[in-house]
């Protein structure tokens, strides 16, 4: 019996060491990711069309006394976009992470959904046909009012048909595969009819940029962010329980279906905010939280920061080569994640095949 105790008492002290250790080596990769992605936002600071050194540019964070033109350059134009790229990436890698958790499906993301379709319609609305839910006071916000609005229609479409018998996770997948087809051909529809003006204003906004990045926009999106992000945070347990399966969830307490509405509308808010200010940006919110699967496992309590932080850096990445691919433009962002996020996203498919 004493020999027993002995070794139970080993065993759960070689459990904490291990445990200890995996936590050490999590903490140190969200910090190698953190690093990464503050190397990013120092050159997408640095690079653009005006040609000043990293050191003229960071200085002018600082120093008061620096030249005027710097100091528009900075606070004006790439600050507001450099730190965009960080919040949008990480918004829509935190919305993709848990709508694969609650939904139990690896391709579950706003863009998958059908999320960043619905928006792209609701924007050529008041592109092509002027019809806006705000008054022409607030001519500033009224695309993104649209985008914003028609995408969570979209959300509260797909929830309510989630709650009806019988239907499966696979099949609210699929359900936002049907929305992406319908809204992309009613704004073909739209397109076809758009006078030559109008069809460039919705061509550029669809494919997603950074260029109309404001203090203001960036204050909304981070506020959202934080929001939604320490809701999940608060949930982190049974989100982790959930990935056990339905059953394992429920007889550990967890409300499942609760959760999963909380999953899939809270979500599609921080995604529909973002979509609405800056267009439409595939692959982060689907490729990210698969990096951070692989890096740090299933925990929500190291999962969700670090997708959090994949998304920041990715985007944020995307950013500098948009800038650096084409001598003299700067490419919509929209087009460098989905040329990049295409042969990542197969090289993880293949990955996770010959594990």
């Amino acid at each position: 019996m004493i020999k027993s105790a002995i070794d139970n008492a080993v065993t759960l002290e070689q459990g904490r060491n291990l445990y200890s250790s995996l936590a050490t080596r999590r903490l140190f990769l969200l910090i190698v990711i953190g690093g990464l992605a503050i190397v990013c936002f120092i050159a997408d600071l640095s690079i653009g069309q005006a040609h000043y050194s990293s050191y003229e540019v960071l200085s002018a964070l600082w120093d008061s006394d620096a030249a005027l033109p710097i100091q528009v350059i900075l606070w004006e134009i790439r600050l507001p976009v450099a730190l965009t790229a960080l919040v949008v990436g990480a918004s829509l890698a935190v919305a993709g992470v848990e709508m694969q958790t609650v939904l139990g499906n690896p391709l579950a993301s706003p863009f998958t959904l059908g999320l960043s379709a619905a928006a792209s319609f609701g924007a050529a609305l008041g592109l092509i046909l002027g019809v806006s839910i705000l008054p022409a006071s607030a001519v500033a916000f009224a695309i993104p009012a649209n985008a914003f609005l028609v995408s969570m229609i979209a959300a509260l479409f797909i929830h309510r048909l989630s709650q009806k018998r019988g239907i499966t996770t696979e099949m609210i997948v699929l359900l936002g595969t049907t929305l992406v087809f319908t809204f992309t051909a009613l704004l073909e529809a739209l397109q076809y009819i758009a006078p030559d003006q109008a069809l460039s204003a919705v061509v550029f906004w669809t494919m997603g940029s950074l260029s109309r990045a404001s203090w203001l926009k960036l204050a909304i999106m981070s506020i959202v962010l934080l929001a939604v992000t320490l809701m999940f945070a608060r949930q982190a347990w049974a989100l982790t329980a959930l990935r056990l399966g339905e059953a394992r969830a429920t007889s550990l307490g967890v409300s499942v279906g609760r959760l999963r509405l909380r999953g899939i509308l809270l979500g599609s808010l921080l995604a529909s905010v973002c979509v609405a200010f800056v267009g439409t940006i595939g692959f982060v919110g689907l490729v990210a939280p698969h990096i951070a699967r692989m890096l740090v496992g299933e925990d929500q309590r190291f999962l969700l920061p670090t997708s959090a932080l994949c998304g920041a850096f990715m985007l944020s990445a995307a950013s500098v080569l948009s800038k650096t691919l084409v001598a003299g433009q700067t490419l919509p962002i929209g087009i460098v994640t989905s040329l990049v996020g295409v042969p990542l996203f197969f090289t993880l498919i293949l990955r996770t095949r010959h594990q």
